[in-house]
């Protein structure tokens, strides 16, 4: 484990030297991000703006709860997105074998390999999103409500890893895993605009149990809003370890049943 920390404070190190090596590298995925995140705000304007609420949640709820998807997936864009990203193309490539001979854990230095600083003002954006809302909502909150709302965001962060790397994993079986990734980016688009609160039935069912965006920025809002009970407490920490072992399993699966591009 030491090892490994140590591993990664290097890996993060060169990162950072190589990036600002070629400032573009700094700065250009900062706009890209930031015009994203532009265009979230004016969609959400447009859904939301003379909406009253949605089954109990009014505007300041929902501004949450925009917020935190968005500082989750900042936090996402920022540590391992385009690590994750690059692993359907090591494995038809060949370039994975690179990764399995080294005396480290080749998931562990995926991931973290291409950490993106220029996505952390994003961070900062997406907690004045919360902010605002949390004015608007006008209620005090507790350390309880706090310290919660912070727990479950590091358990989603998490549970958005196991789902990119699941999705990615699939390369080791298929080809191409492009219309998966449109599955994925449909899922999430849906999710970012409606709260997990709305769907009912089947479709609850699909984005909680199933591709479960839907939970990835309603529970932390529900928790932050003293909304969430310890029955969907238990389900958000049940889910995110359901995910992460199949996450792994599948992953070593997929490396054991692996065959080099070049062999």
């Amino acid at each position: 484990m030491k090892e490994n920390f140590r591993f990664l404070a290097e890996l993060i190190k060169l990162r950072l030297s190589h990036i600002m090596t070629f400032r573009l590298g700094f700065f250009g995925p900062f706009l890209v991000d930031a015009s994203f995140f532009m265009v979230q705000l004016l969609a959400f304007e447009a859904i939301y703006g003379h909406v009253d609420n949605i089954r109990g949640w009014g505007h300041g709820e929902i501004l949450v709860f925009v917020g935190t998807f968005s500082l989750i997936n900042a936090l996402n864009m920022t540590i391992y997105f385009f690590g994750v990203i690059s692993i359907p193309e090591k494995i038809q490539t060949g370039e994975l074998d690179l990764y399995l001979t080294k005396p480290v854990n080749p998931l562990l230095r995926i991931t973290f390999e291409k950490i993106n600083p220029g996505s952390i003002p994003l961070l900062a954006f997406s907690v004045c999103i919360i902010a605002y809302g949390m004015k608007e909502i006008g209620m005090n909150y507790s350390w309880i409500n706090i310290m919660g709302y912070l727990f479950l965001i590091f358990l989603m962060a998490i549970l958005y890893y196991d789902m990119e790397l699941l999705i990615r994993c699939f390369a080791f079986f298929v080809f191409s895993v492009n219309n998966l990734t449109k599955i994925e980016d449909t899922a999430i688009e849906l999710c970012l605009k409606i709260p997990g609160i709305a769907f009912y039935g089947v479709y609850k069912f699909i984005f909680y149990c199933v591709l479960p965006y839907g939970i990835i920025a309603t529970l932390p809002t529900q928790v932050f809003i003293g909304e969430l009970s310890a029955k969907g407490l238990v389900f958000g920490v049940a889910i995110v370890c359901i995910f992460t072992f199949l996450a792994l399993t599948f992953w070593k699966y997929g490396v054991h049943r692996y065959e080099s591009a070049s062999s």
